[in-house]
């Protein structure tokens, strides 16, 4: 009988972990990209950059970002997405002023993608596979992918003598903000 107590707890002990996993603790910041291979959580850092935070909720509950390709994706670097034409020189139309901090460009950090003034970014961002310190204080930081960093090593890569252009490439299913999510 105690054997079935002990299995009883422990399952009891893995259910609730899986249904912890899947209520995020801040559902208001915090994005699912559903990718084909499948989900990745993202913590929003508002606490770091505001308004870059509030302008990606504002495209993701207008479905902005839904079907939208990875066109760069370089082997060991990132993977950038956010461009409506799919070819790297588009976005919402709305430019925002850079929010660099000292947060570190480490695996699976979500940053703004930009020209080369500092405030150019505008809907395009990209998802660090590696360390990258040329990035710090130079790109802003605006999340942390929290699980599903699988997922999107799984992203196709691009030909690395063409910066990453990737043929074909994957796209985003669809991002919610977990507090509007559906599924």
């Amino acid at each position: 009988m105690p054997r079935i107590f002990n299995l009883i707890a422990i399952l009891t002990a893995a259910l609730m972990s899986i249904a912890s996993a899947e209520t995020p603790a801040d559902p208001e910041n915090t994005l699912f990209l559903d990718l084909k291979d499948g989900r990745v959580v993202i913590q929003l850092r508002p606490d770091l950059a505001p308004k870059h935070v509030a302008r990606i909720k504002e495209l993701v509950r207008e479905k902005f970002y839904d079907g939208i390709v990875f066109h760069r994706v370089i082997a060991g670097f990132m993977a950038q997405t956010g461009d409506p034409t799919g070819t790297g020189s588009g976005g919402s139309g709305v430019g925002l002023d850079a929010e660099f901090s000292d947060e570190p460009h480490v695996r699976g950090t979500l940053s703004m993608a930009r020209a080369n003034h500092p405030d150019s970014a505008d809907s395009q961002f990209f998802i660090v596979f590696a360390r990258a310190r040329h990035l710090d204080g130079k790109y802003t930081v605006w999340g942390q992918v929290t699980s599903g960093m699988n997922f999107v090593s799984k992203i196709k890569r691009g030909d690395q003598s063409a910066n990453g252009l990737v043929d074909d490439p994957d796209k985003i299913i669809r991002m919610q903000v977990a507090a509007d999510a559906t599924d």
